[in-house]
């Protein structure tokens, strides 16, 4: 073929470009037979060697797993890969569960689908044999095939899994939605000569009589939602979610379960604060960041498009849909061509088939390579008795409060010295509470008694740093910051309001991007101020300028928006430094 976009193909030229994709797949990533060997980690090469178009997140998951196959069976990672167990529910889905539908004779697991079922059920402590994760969340666009893997997944952990008196649910926003994953597991059954004479099946409730297991199905609208003795979970569809209540729960009910697992699966969506943007979010944070060994007990799997730009190239859409060679490619490609001509029906393609979840104007601050790039370590020590300047950036009530000091280097660099405050109640009600106990324990976040951090804490930590270093001045975002300005003032600081808009911040911003990307930002390895800068997102303002923005409501950037004001006079002094030239970043 030439190099012209698929887009503009022919129909006969994408017939055949289709039928030659497939032929080159098959056999390797794309699979007509069941495999005769677990391809867990095979898939996770594969991915990682770039032969399987995968999404950043992808990607990360599948070195996630073969770095941890390294270090395996320590006592700082007590887990295992045992291949047995991973294998196994794999063939019992393909030789036991029957397709309901289509022209199918049997299922066959595709590799991405053995990467899932033999991660989630391959990891087992060393000592135990006890499945190492409790939650996993699966991320990917419309048909590629959830209901069907979940509800043979489900129709395993009731009578197969080993385990009596075991309770299964399917969960959903509605009644309809969870009576589907529910009525496919029972067609599943009555498709299967093996599996329909050892199930009991009814429209309530489908039991396995043999080990007294039962299958249910359960909303968020009913009325008694009091899970008993969880063993396996699937939530269908999260982004419809909007608040935690029925998740919480099933979290809840699985108390006296030596292995349960709590399944999330989903298209992306519209619900922007709800569930599902915290997992992903979760999720995103978890694999980007493989050396903070954050969350290890839950799985990942986020199957995306890394950028909109890739919808337009059909090849690329396996990042979204991995069970792209399945489908029917050709009429999906002629359906998109129509439909990204009317902006609500791209917005739905974008959303629910290449799974990015909103359609704003954004743009990332930096990657997560330019911020590993700035790694350099500076002895304090060396800078007592320098000057610096100051900016703090208050919570509005119980969050984040975050302040820090900005040092101009000799060679056109700097150095941040940040402090961070969280209330107490906060940190109760946080989703990584184990993250929050790290940075207090390294020093660089402090936990507040209370439902809010008082502004004596801040100050008090400048009178500290005073001690030390010559703060010329401290800058700070008006808002909120009456009280403890003044006692700032009272104390003997020079401090300076700066407003909150592209006309003060566009063009420090632009220049804190520039030293960022020279590598010339010095934190000495801070994990939490990593976090702040991994945080931001770029939005326009009504002037199309671009201001900084947390990713999501739990991903905070109180770090940055401090060191953002210091640097409003810091990069003054940059400039004298360096002449009057200075050479800004563009955005665009």
């Amino acid at each position: 073929m030439s190099s012209t976009n698929v887009l503009d193909y022919s129909f006969t030229e994408l017939t055949n470009w289709w039928d030659k994709y497939k032929a080159d797949r098959e056999g390797w990533a794309y699979l007509k037979n069941p495999s005769p060997i677990l391809l867990t980690n095979y898939y996770a090469n594969m991915v990682v060697e770039g032969d399987i178009p995968a999404s950043k997140e992808v990607i990360a998951a599948c070195e996630r797993q073969l770095k941890d196959l390294e270090r395996q069976g320590t006592d700082d990672f007590p887990w295992v890969f045992d291949e047995e167990k991973a294998w196994r529910p794999i063939r019992f889905i393909e030789s036991k569960c029957k397709p309901s539908k289509g022209d199918y004779s049997q299922l066959v697991l595709q590799p991405w689908q053995h990467f899932i079922v033999g991660c989630l059920c391959g990891w087992v402590h060393r000592d135990t044999g006890y499945r190492r994760f409790r939650e996993g969340v699966v991320f990917v666009g419309r048909k590629n095939g959830k209901t069907t893997l979940e509800s043979g997944l489900a129709d395993y952990m009731t009578g197969f899994d080993g385990e009596r008196g075991a309770n299964v649910y399917f969960l959903a926003n509605d009644k309809g939605q969870a009576h589907e994953l529910f009525d496919e597991s029972m067609a599943m059954i009555k498709s299967s000569p093996f599996l329909s004479e050892r199930f009991v099946a009814n429209r309530q409730e489908i039991r396995f009589p043999k080990r007294k297991c039962t299958i249910v199905p359960m909303s968020a609208d009913t009325k008694n939602k009091d899970g008993k003795n969880l063993h396996f979970a699937v939530f269908d569809e999260i982004h419809e979610y909007k608040d935690y209540r029925l998740i919480n729960v099933m979290k809840r009910s699985r108390g006296t379960r030596k292995q349960p697992l709590i399944m999330y699966i989903s298209t992306a969506g519209t619900v922007l604060d709800g569930p599902l943007m915290d997992f992903v979010d979760n999720g995103q944070d978890c694999l980007k960041n493989y050396d903070d060994h954050i969350d290890e007990r839950t799985f990942y799997y986020l199957a995306k498009l890394d950028n909109k730009q890739e919808a337009n190239d059909p090849e690329m859409w396996e990042k979204a849909n991995p069970n792209i060679c399945l489908m029917e490619m050709v009429d999906m490609i002629g359906d998109y061509k129509k439909d990204r001509k009317n902006p609500r029906e791209y917005a739905d393609w974008i959303t629910k088939q290449f799974n990015i979840f909103s359609e704003t104007d954004e743009l990332s601050f930096v990657t997560t390579d330019t911020i590993l790039k700035n790694n350099k370590v500076l002895n304090i020590k060396l800078l007592e008795g320098r000057e610096c300047t100051g900016g703090y950036d208050l919570s509005e009530t119980e969050d984040f409060t975050s302040a820090c000091l900005e040092f101009p280097l000799d060679d056109g660099g700097i150095f941040v010295l940040e402090k961070s405050w969280v209330p107490e109640a906060r940190y109760k009600r946080d989703k990584n509470p184990e993250r929050i106990k790290a940075w207090e324990k390294s020093g660089e976040l402090e936990i507040i008694p209370g439902d809010y951090v008082k502004y004596e804490y801040v100050l008090d930590w400048f009178t500290e740093m005073s001690n030390k270093y010559q703060i010329t001045k401290v800058m700070y975002d008006p808002a909120k910051a009456l009280l403890l300005n003044k006692a700032m003032e009272n104390y003997g600081f020079v401090t300076q309001e700066v407003r909150q808009g592209f006309l003060t911040l566009g063009g420090p911003m632009q220049n804190l991007k520039e030293l960022l990307l020279d590598g010339k930002v010095i934190y000495n390895n801070s994990k939490l101020f990593r976090w702040y800068l991994n945080n931001i997102k770029l939005i326009k303002d009504r002037n199309d300028n671009w201001l900084p923005q947390k990713q999501t409501l739990s991903r905070k950037i109180d770090g940055f928006a401090a060191l953002l004001d210091a640097h409003v006079d810091v990069v003054n002094k940059l400039i004298k430094q360096q002449g009057s030239r200075i050479t800004f970043v563009s955005f665009d």
